[in-house]
């Protein structure tokens, strides 16, 4: 048995870490997890982050898809040292790049050399029947027959127009590590086939160019999620080959973030919504909110304690601390963990970020404050407040204040909400129409006072009841921020304008 071991640092600010996602399909929660804990832990040691595209897969690979994960990441704030759009001593940053630059193929042909590697000829077909032959599962895969062909086997098979893929000639002993999260283990002996790191149309794969450009790249720390647990000792065994042919400096220490798990405990797939980052964007999340519950998934900065910033997370986080276990997306607690960062913004700032959705929503004429008109600008000062403490994400503003921003003619009432008013609704109605029309001053406290004592003293009207009809005529909703409040925002005439039509309505 060999025991591989991590690099010597001469301080933890040599760490130097990294996320390479392949651009392929929208943004999930996952990837953006294992960024989060990679800059945690640069951040942390005082290390770098270093970040590359691994979109060497032609078919999959969208510049689509690279363009959102790289919104994404400006979005969430997780900045990079090196990497794409930043530079660095490593150019290119994108594998298709470095590809086309001849970096892969220079160190294959070292590999080949140094009889690290083998050409396999053998079809699907050959290695299933040599497996029957000899009482196997046909479905176990490659059976490394062909580490030892002769030249003249060789031949053989080329002269019938056979072109071989390129194999890692794997050790005959145990491959023992020690993972950063989940301690030592071992993989067995035969336990892992040689595996393909060229086509047979001399295309590198990921196999081959993910450990090449960590070891270019010089990267101390592998952390990355659990699915690629299983491709460790295959990596370990060539980066030892890489190291014996001077590519290499060190092997770096690997840690595998265990699984989000979604619903049912399942795996969170790339096709549940939950996953789907940019959903979670449209609907408001913001990224302090939504940073602070992925850093929930497999670590926590205290027992007692859920709220903390991404800076307070970068002083505490150590890769030792992450919980192996898998970890499973509450949408819930995403959504109250998200609630209570809108509580901590600063109130100008707040009411900067909704203005993107009520524009989205065409409730407002522009997607920032600054461009809005005068009276938008006056109406969102106002109002945001009192939202503040009442939505969850970004997205309900729109619902809470959309009345604000409407004509009069245009309010949309809800139906289900003027069903569940009580019978005396009119006359409610009645009694806040003339109350507001006699007002000398309208004011949140002038109109509390005075419609207070018209409807729930006068009138005798319990005190929770008493101002629903109000509520559903000025804003159309049942929920809605502070009614006296809003009517002082509306103004007297467009307050009185929305209680006349809805009373007209029950008539």
């Amino acid at each position: 048995m060999t025991e591989y071991h991590g690099p010597v640092l001469n301080s933890p600010a040599d760490t130097r870490v990294r996320f390479c996602p392949s651009p392929t399909g929208t943004p999930h929660v996952g990837m953006v997890r294992t960024a989060l804990f990679n800059w945690a832990y640069a951040r942390h040691t005082g290390g770098k982050l270093i970040f590359r595209i691994e979109d060497t897969d032609a078919a999959r690979d969208s510049e689509e898809s690279f363009n959102q994960v790289l919104e994404s990441l400006h979005w969430l704030g997780i900045n990079w040292d090196e990497g794409v759009g930043v530079g660095g001593p490593h150019e290119p940053y994108r594998q298709s790049e470095r590809k086309t630059a001849g970096i892969y193929n220079e160190i294959f042909e070292k590999l080949v050399e140094g009889g690290y590697v083998y050409e396999d000829f053998s079809t699907p077909d050959e290695v299933k029947e040599r497996r029957k032959a000899a009482g196997q599962d046909p479905q176990l895969g490659y059976d490394n027959y062909d580490r030892n062909l002769t030249e003249e086997q060789k031949e053989a098979y080329r002269a019938e127009g056979r072109k071989p893929v390129w194999r890692l000639r794997m050790p005959d002993e145990d491959i023992t590590f020690t993972d950063l999260i989940r301690g030592e283990i071992t993989f067995k002996a035969g336990s892992v086939p040689d595996y393909v790191i060229v086509r047979a149309n001399g295309h590198p794969l990921y196999t081959l160019v993910n450990p090449i450009d960590d070891a270019l790249m010089e990267i101390t720390h592998v952390l990355r999620g659990e699915d690629l647990l299983s491709s460790t000792p295959r990596q370990i065994v060539l980066y030892r080959a890489l190291e014996a042919i001077g590519v290499a400096k060190f092997m770096p220490r690997f840690g595998h973030l265990p699984y989000v798990m979604g619903e049912g405990n399942k795996k969170l797939s790339k096709r549940d919504p939950e996953s789907n980052l940019l959903l979670h964007k449209a609907a408001g999340m913001i990224p302090e909110g939504l940073n602070n519950y992925l850093a929930l998934l497999g670590w926590s900065i205290a027992p007692d304690r859920d709220i903390f910033s991404m800076e307070e997370m970068a002083r505490a986080f150590d890769i030792s601390d992450v919980n192996p276990n898998p970890a499973r997306f509450d949408q819930k607690k995403a959504v109250a963990i998200n609630a209570e960062h809108i509580r901590l913004l600063d109130g100008e700032d707040f009411r900067g970020r909704l203005v993107p959705f009520l524009h989205r929503d065409e409730l407002v004429s522009a997607d920032s404050f600054e461009a809005l008109t005068d009276r938008e600008r006056e109406i969102l000062t106002e109002a945001a407040p009192l939202i503040q403490t009442r939505i969850q994400v970004l997205g309900e503003a729109s619902g809470m204040l959309g009345f604000l921003f409407v004509s009069d003619d245009a309010l949309e009432t809800d139906e289900k909400a003027v069903s569940k008013l009580k019978d005396n609704a009119a006359d409610v109605l009645d009694a806040a129409i003339e109350t507001v029309e006699g007002l000398t001053e309208f004011t949140t406290a002038s109109l509390e006072e005075s419609l207070r004592a018209r409807i729930v003293d006068e009138m005798g009207v319990k005190p929770r009841l008493a101002f629903g009809p109000l509520r559903v005529a000025v804003t159309g909703r049942q929920v809605s921020p502070p009614l006296f409040e809003s009517m002082e925002i509306l103004g007297r005439d467009s307050s009185l304008t929305r209680l006349r039509a809805l009373r007209s309505s029950l008539a």
